[in-house]
C-alpha cells in the first residue's frame, strides 16, 4: 500500500467511524465494497441525498482535484444541486439524439469504407488487378497492422487535441484515400491504400468510445454502445444494397463497377466528416459556437449533465478533455495487468465468425451465385445479427452479468461451425448458405466487453489508454482471422473451419476463466480490506496514491 500523503482535510479524531461512512472518496460505480452496493441501492435517475459528495469534506476533496485538472465542467459541479428523474431522462434523451445518433453516423462512415472492399472483390477486382485470394489477404493484413499500430497514437493525439477536432479530420482524410482506390491499377497501389486507410481509421473506435464516456453514466454506456455497433449490420445491409446497384455501373465511362463503388462511397463519407466539425461539441458544457449557435443546452441542463456524471463516477473529472496522457501515465496504464484478461478475450473472441463474414459474398459467388445475388444474400444474417446484438446487451445489463452472457456469442457459433466442418462437399448449396447465415447471426458481445473494459479502468487516464489497448488486441485477432482462409482451401475452406472450431471452443472456456480470475482478485482485496480497521480504511481512501483499478476499495466487474 502506498505511503499516505498529507491530506488537506484531516480526519476528525473524535468522530467514530463505521464502514458505512467509508466509500466516500471512491467511485460509486465500483462493485460493492462495503455494506451496500451503491449502484443498486440508489435510484437510477434523479438526484438523491446520500450521494458520494453529500459530506462537505468529500466534496472539497474532489473539488480540489477538478480544479487542479482544469476539468471543463468544474464550474457546474454543485454537490447541493437537485433535479428530478424526469428532468434527467429528458436531458439523456436529448444527448441520445444529439450525440449518440451522430456517433452512429460517423461509425457508418468508417464501416462503409472499411468493408466495401469485401463487396468490390465480387466484381472482378482481383483478376483486373492481377491478384488472387492470398494477395487480398496480404492487403487486409497490411490494413489491420496499420489499423492496430494507429490505435494508441491516435488515442493519445485525440486526448491532447480533443476528439471533437481529431475525429472529423481523420474521417475526411480516410474518405479521400478510399475514393482514390478508384484509380487502382495494380496490387502495389492496393497495398499502399490499405496501409493509409488503416493508419487513418485505427483510432476512430477507441477515440469515439472515450468521447461517449464524457456524456453517459456507466450503466447507460453498454446500451448506447450496442446501438452504436448496430452500424456493423446496418452497414452490411445498406452496403450490400448499394453495391448490388452500383456494381451494375460497370462499363460507364470505361470504369469497372468496383471503381464507382469506391468513388461514390468515399464522397458520401467525406461529407459526413465535414459535417462532424459542427455535430461534435467538445463536452456537455462546450456546445456553443462552431455552427451550433449559443449551444444545445440550458444552464440547468448542463448542471444536470455534469453532476449526474460525477456522482456516478467522480473520476470522470480527474482530467480535462484537452489534457494529454504523459509517459508516466502511459506506463501506469500498460502495467495495469488486471485489465489484460479482457484484452485477451478481445484477441480471440471475434476470430471464429470473422473469415466467414469477410468471404461470405465472394464464397457465395464461387459456389455458383451471381454477383447481384451474392451481395443480397448477405443481408438476412445481418438483420438477425442486429437483433441478437441488442438482445444480448439488454440481457447483460438486466442481470448485471458480463462474462457468462458474453460467452453465449461463441456458444451460438459452435454448432454452426460443426455443421460446416462435417458437411459433405457435394451437399445442397442452400444448406451450406443456411449454415453460413446461422453462424453470422450470432449475438455480438463487443458492446458488453468495451463497456466492461471501461468500467474496470476506473480513471480517465486508464480509460483513454485501455480503450486503445483493447481494440489493438481485437485488431490483432482480426489479423489472425484474415489469414485462416487460404487460396488452396477454397471455396469450402474445410481446413480453415476446423481451425475456427478449435478457437471457438477455447473462447467458451476463456470467458469462464476470466470471470474466475476477477472473482479471485476481488476476494484477495476483500481479505486485505476486511483486515483493516475503520480508521485505516478511511486514511487509505483519503490519502492513497493508488489509482484506478489498483485501489483496494475498487472491485472488478465480471
Amino acid at each position: 500500500m502506498a505511503t499516505p500523503a498529507p491530506h488537506p482535510h484531516p480526519l476528525p479524531a473524535d468522530k467514530e467511524l463505521d464502514s458505512k461512512t467509508l466509500p466516500i472518496f471512491s467511485s460509486p460505480s465500483t462493485e460493492s465494497v462495503l455494506d451496500g452496493d451503491l449502484e443498486k441501492s440508489n435510484p437510477e435517475y434523479g438526484s438523491y441525498p446520500d450521494h458520494i459528495f453529500a459530506k462537505e469534506e468529500v466534496a472539497d476533496y474532489w473539488r480540489n482535484i477538478y480544479e487542479k485538472a482544469g476539468y471543463e465542467g468544474r464550474h457546474r459541479f454543485d454537490p447541493s444541486f437537485e433535479w428530478s428523474a424526469e428532468e434527467e431522462k429528458k436531458v439523456r434523451r436529448k444527448v441520445d439524439i444529439r450525440v449518440i445518433a451522430w456517433a452512429w453516423m460517423m461509425f457508418l462512415a468508417l464501416d462503409l469504407n472499411r468493408r466495401n472492399i469485401n463487396r468490390a472483390i465480387t466484381d472482378k477486382m482481383l483478376p483486373e488487378l492481377k491478384m488472387n485470394t492470398n494477395d487480398f489477404n496480404y492487403g487486409q493484413t497490411i490494413f489491420l497492422l496499420s489499423f492496430l499500430s494507429a490505435e494508441l497514437p491516435s488515442g493519445l493525439i485525440s486526448k491532447k487535441v480533443g476528439p471533437d477536432r481529431w475525429i472529423p479530420f481523420i474521417i475526411v482524410s480516410w474518405s479521400i484515400v478510399s475514393a482514390a482506390q478508384a484509380a487502382l491499377t495494380n496490387k502495389t497501389g492496393y497495398y499502399i491504400c490499405r496501409c493509409l486507410l488503416g493508419l487513418l481509421m485505427g483510432g476512430f473506435i477507441p477515440d469515439t468510445v472515450l468521447y461517449l464516456t464524457y456524456w453517459y453514466k456507466g450503466n447507460e454506456l453498454p446500451t448506447r454502445l450496442a446501438w452504436f455497433w448496430t452500424v456493423l449490420s446496418t452497414c452490411n445491409i445498406l452496403g450490400s444494397l448499394v453495391a448490388a446497384g452500383v456494381l451494375q455501373m460497370r462499363g460507364i465511362h470505361g470504369w469497372s463497377g468496383w471503381q464507382w463503388l469506391f468513388l461514390i462511397e468515399g464522397i458520401i463519407t467525406g461529407t459526413v466528416g465535414v459535417l462532424s466539425w459542427v455535430m461534435m461539441p467538445a463536452s456537455p458544457c462546450q456546445t456553443a459556437g462552431r455552427g451550433r449557435g449559443k449551444g444545445w443546452f440550458t444552464e440547468r441542463e448542463e448542471l444536470i449533465m455534469v453532476n449526474r456524471l460525477l456522482r456516478d463516477d467522480p473520476s470522470k473529472g480527474d482530467m480535462n478533455n484537452r489534457q494529454a496522457v504523459g509517459l508516466s501515465g502511459l506506463i501506469k496504464s500498460f502495467s495495469d495487468f488486471d485489465l489484460w484478461p479482457t484484452y485477451l478475450i478481445g484477441l480471440t473472441a471475434y476470430i471464429p465468425p470473422s473469415p466467414v463474414g469477410t468471404y461470405l459474398s465472394l464464397n457465395l459467388k464461387e459456389l455458383g451465385f451471381s454477383t447481384f445475388d451474392a451481395n443480397l444474400l448477405a443481408i438476412p444474417s445481418q438483420f438477425f445479427f442486429l437483433i441478437n446484438l441488442l438482445i444480448i446487451t439488454k440481457v447483460s445489463q438486466y442481470f448485471k452479468e458480463r462474462s457468462i452472457v458474453s460467452s453465449s456469442s461463441n456458444v451460438w457459433i459452435f454448432p454452426w461451425l460443426v455443421g460446416l466442418v462435417t458437411l459433405k462437399p457435394n451437399s445442397n448449396l442452400w444448406l451450406r448458405y443456411s449454415l453460413l447465415t446461422g453462424l453470422l447471426s450470432y449475438p455480438y458481445c463487443h458492446a458488453i466487453l468495451v463497456a466492461w473494459n471501461s468500467k474496470n479502468s476506473n480513471t480517465v487516464r486508464t480509460r483513454a489508454v485501455s480503450a486503445a489497448l483493447y481494440n489493438m488486441f481485437v485488431q490483432s485477432g482480426n489479423i489472425i482471422a484474415t489469414n485462416i482462409y487460404r487460396d488452396d482451401d477454397k471455396p469450402l475452406y474445410r481446413r480453415g473451419n476446423k481451425v475456427l472450431l478449435g478457437i471457438c471452443c477455447f473462447n467458451i472456456v476463456l470467458f469462464y476463466l476470466v470471470k474466475a480470475y476477477y472473482i479471485f482478485r476481488n476476494k484477495q482485496r476483500d481479505k486485505v480490506w476486511n483486515a483493516m480497521s475503520a480508521r485505516e480504511r478511511m486514511e487509505y481512501i483519503a490519502t492513497t496514491k493508488d489509482e484506478g483499478a489498483k485501489r483496494l476499495d475498487f472491485r472488478f466487474a465480471h
